[in-house]
This record gives C-alpha cells, sequence and structure tokens, in this order.
C-alpha cells in the first residue's frame, strides 16, 4: 500500500544525491517533495509539518551538511523520524495478572473487526493459551453465526448469548472462561456505519465491567483520513490501548497507518495483511519504515520462512543440493514453502533493493504461473520428477496434454528448475554463479 510513497520518497532522496553536496535550500527543496509525498499518501497535514519540522531541524545541522554523504544521512534522520512517528518500538498484547484477560475490540462496521478476532485468537492460541471468542454483535444480520464460523475455522471456542443484553453476554463469557481455564476472552463488540452514542455507550459500559481490559480499534486502513477521526473519537469515550491496521495490504495510501499513532497518542499493536487466518502480524514501527523507504524488512521475511520450513526438511535439502540430488519433487516442495509465506508481492519487497529490479517488482509476479508450474509437474511421472533428464520431446508433449499447457510451458518449467538447482548449489557450497544477469553466491 506504500508502493506510490515510495517511489515519491526514493525519487526526492535521488535528486538531493545528484547535486553532490548540499545546502539549506536545497535540503528545504528536497524536504518540499517529502512534504507533498506524505500529503499526497494522506498522511494527516499536522502529522506530515510536525514531522518535516524535526526532518529538517536536524538535516540543516552543520556537521550534515558538511559530512562525505549528506544525502545519505538525510535518509538515515527520515528513517529515524519516521520510527519515532510509528512508534518506535513492537507492543505486544499485555496480559493481566488474574486470568482471564479480557481483550475488546472496537471499531466501525466494515473495518474487519470479526475477522480481525478470529486472527487474533489464532494468533494467541500459536502462543500457547486457549483463548475463547465472545458474541456480542447483537445487531448485524448474521454478526454471530459469522463469529461462530470464524471461530470453527480457527478451532476456538465462542461463546455465546443469541440477543441478550450485550453486556451481560460479555460478563458471563468471562464466568464461562474462568471456569474452563479459557485465557484470554476476546469480545467482538457491534460496529456501526458511523460512531452514534448508543454505540459508545454500549463499548464504555462493556469496558467499564472489567478490571483493566486491552480494549484495541480495528481500523480500516482503506479509510485513509476518516480512519484517523474514527480513533479521535472512539479515544475520546474509551480508554484504548492499542490499534489494529487492517487491509494494509490492499491499494489504499498509507496516511492512516502514519497518523494514526501520531493522532491518538497509543501505539499500533497488530496490522492486517490478507484474507487469510495467520495474516495478522505484530507491528514493527522500525520494519515499516524500512519499507516505506524502501529498504527491505529482512526481517519479517526470516521470521516468515522460520514459521514455514521445517528445519528439518531444510537439511535435507542441503544434503541434496550437495549430493546433487535436487529433483523435480524437490523443486515443487521449494515452490510450495515459498508460496506458504504469503504473497509473493508482499514478499519481494521485503527484500532489500529488489523493488528497483523490474524483473522482480511486485506488479509482474503472477501467481497463476505458479498454478502452471504445480500442474506441469504433476502431470510427470514419479521417475520423470526424479530423473528430469530423461524427458525427451514426446514425454514433454505427454505432459503438456496431461497439465492443459504447451510444450514450450514445459521447457520454461525444465529450464527454472535447472537454473535454481545450479544457483542453490553453488550457494550451498560457496561459489558465486551467473543467473539471469545476477551475480548469485554464498554471502
Amino acid at each position: 500500500m506504500f508502493e506510490a510513497l515510495t517511489d515519491r520518497l526514493q525519487t526526492a532522496f535521488r535528486r538531493l544525491s545528484s547535486h553532490g553536496k548540499l545546502r539549506p535550500r536545497e535540503v528545504r527543496e528536497g524536504l518540499k517533495e517529502v512534504r507533498l509525498a506524505l500529503l499526497e499518501a494522506d498522511v494527516n497535514y499536522q502529522v506530515v509539518k510536525d514531522f518535516i519540522n524535526d526532518v529538517q531541524n536536524k538535516a540543516l545541522e552543520e556537521d550534515i551538511l558538511s559530512g562525505l554523504n549528506p544525502t545519505e544521512q538525510i535518509v538515515k534522520i527520515v528513517h529515524e523520524e519516521l520510527v519515532h512517528l510509528l512508534g518506535d518500538e513492537a507492543v505486544p498484547l499485555s496480559y493481566g495478572d488474574q486470568p482471564p484477560t479480557v481483550i475488546i475490540l472496537c471499531g466501525l462496521q466494515g473495518s474487519g473487526k470479526t475477522t480481525t478476532a478470529g486472527k487474533l485468537a489464532r494468533r494467541i492460541q500459536q502462543e500457547g493459551r486457549k483463548p475463547l471468542l465472545c458474541a456480542t454483535d447483537i445487531y448485524r444480520p448474521a454478526a454471530i453465526e459469522q463469529l461462530q464460523q470464524v471461530g470453527e475455522q480457527v478451532g476456538v471456542p465462542v461463546f455465546t448469548m443469541g440477543e441478550n443484553d450485550p453486556v451481560a453476554i460479555a460478563r458471563a463469557a468471562v464466568s464461562y472462561a474462568k471456569s474452563n481455564n479459557l485465557d484470554p476472552v476476546i469480545i467482538d463488540t457491534a460496529g456501526r456505519l458511523h460512531i452514534d452514542e448508543e454505540m459508545m455507550d454500549e463499548i464504555e459500559q462493556i469496558e467499564g465491567s472489567f478490571d483493566e481490559p486491552e480494549t484495541l480499534l480495528v481500523i480500516d486502513a482503506l479509510t485513509g483520513q476518516d480512519a484517523v477521526n474514527v480513533a479521535q473519537e472512539f479515544g475520546r469515550r474509551v480508554e484504548l490501548d492499542g490499534l489494529i491496521l487492517t487491509k494494509l495490504e490492499g491499494d489504499a495510501r498509507g496516511g492512516a497507518a502514519l497518523s494514526a499513532r501520531a493522532v491518538t497518542g497509543v501505539p499500533i499493536k497488530f496490522v492486517g495483511l490478507g484474507e487469510k487466518m495467520d495474516a495478522l502480524d505484530l507491528f514493527h514501527p522500525d520494519r515499516m519504515a524500512q519499507r516505506i523507504l524502501g529498504m527491505g524488512d529482512v526481517l519479517t521475511l526470516i521470521e516468515k520462512a522460520q514459521q514455514t520450513i521445517d528445519l528439518e526438511e531444510a537439511q535435507q535439502l542441503q544434503e541434496k543440493l550437495l549430493s546433487a540430488e535436487f529433483d523435480l519433487e524437490d523443486f515443487r516442495t521449494h515452490l510450495n514453502r515459498v508460496r506458504g509465506m504469503g504473497p509473493l508481492d508482499q514478499l519481494m519487497k521485503m527484500i532489500p533493493g529488489a523493488a528497483g529490479l523490474p524483473d522482480l517488482s511486485g506488479a509482474d509476479i503472477d501467481e497463476g504461473e505458479l498454478d502452471m508450474v504445480d500442474a506441469i509437474i504433476n502431470s510427470m511421472t514419479k521417475r520423470e520428477r526424479r530423473n528430469p533428464d530423461i524427458i525427451d520431446a514426446s514425454r514433454k508433449r505427454r505432459v503438456a496434454r496431461g497439465s492443459g499447457t504447451t510444450v514450450q510451458d514445459v521447457n520454461i518449467v525444465l529450464k527454472q528448475y535447472r537454473e535454481l538447482s545450479k544457483m542453490m548449489q553453488a550457494m550451498t557450497q560457496g561459489k558465486s554463479l551467473q543467473v539471469g544477469g545476477l551475480q548469485l553466491g554464498k554471502s
């Protein structure tokens, strides 16, 4: 969602670097472009004004302008200020001393609250806890059934009491959790199409029913400035402990993510990056700042790989590579493991510098092509997958017919397999290799 902002910022920095040595006038002109980029990204005006003032005051210091590479130092200042704007450090959930902890999710209708409840329950479950979902939205048609479906999807129990008083439902859910050793209780409150007194009174009553609940506001990042206005209004009525930004993978301008924390004064705790139930990430301000500036996000990429790739399988793969036994079955497994880490366009943006390579830009990555690769390999016999060298012209025609593709497609897959095999062997053995115009090697 920050693609346009990233492009504008990188253009501004390139223009600064073209001057060589910088004078105050050039710094101010460059920061004007940064200011425009942020405003176009729908960042709150006052937030932009304060941000640019802070960057400018630091960038105009004499030791920066007289340094060997002032532009790099200015980029470093922008990065540091972005991190500060986004919240300095990751803030996880806060659990109470006496279980169960009560987590209240609030927000407008359509913000993705119910789905987020399921994602949060899934994440908490993976930490070894036993969460309970609680349905208090008695107004929206089928809202209770939706939460029950979400709970079934993630394997988490859902507490319901039909269309009773939402405050009574929440209290009963906590009593049930205590009796059944469930912790925490995630309360999915009712949303409205807009903020109204009835809605706010109800949330205030639910929050007031418990000692030190964790109250999280779910914000749809696609709503831009409206999201910030919603956050301000909720912040006036309830004691917000954090924000969850949803739909951050969408085609929004990103202003809500950059403004919400500064305007509300509470941290962004999680971000939703997709429809799948595991697509809820802890928000890391430093990593987000790196991605906005086009620096990649290697730490998140590594974490996703560790969650997806089994260490024992990785060891077996390395042994196969060293003994030159990497076959098409391994190739298919490798592709599926990478796909399991998330959408490829998002993964590519986490690799430093990848955005600048036309062959690797997110727009050029077609998930359908991976489906075709899978179909082609599945149409081969086990013997052909284990020994691709035996696949002659007639076998290629048969594979193409079986997979609904062409012989040319089969040839492309075989070529991709051989290139990947060579590349991985070279990197495993500490050599360097030229593949597709790139010099690859063990780091």
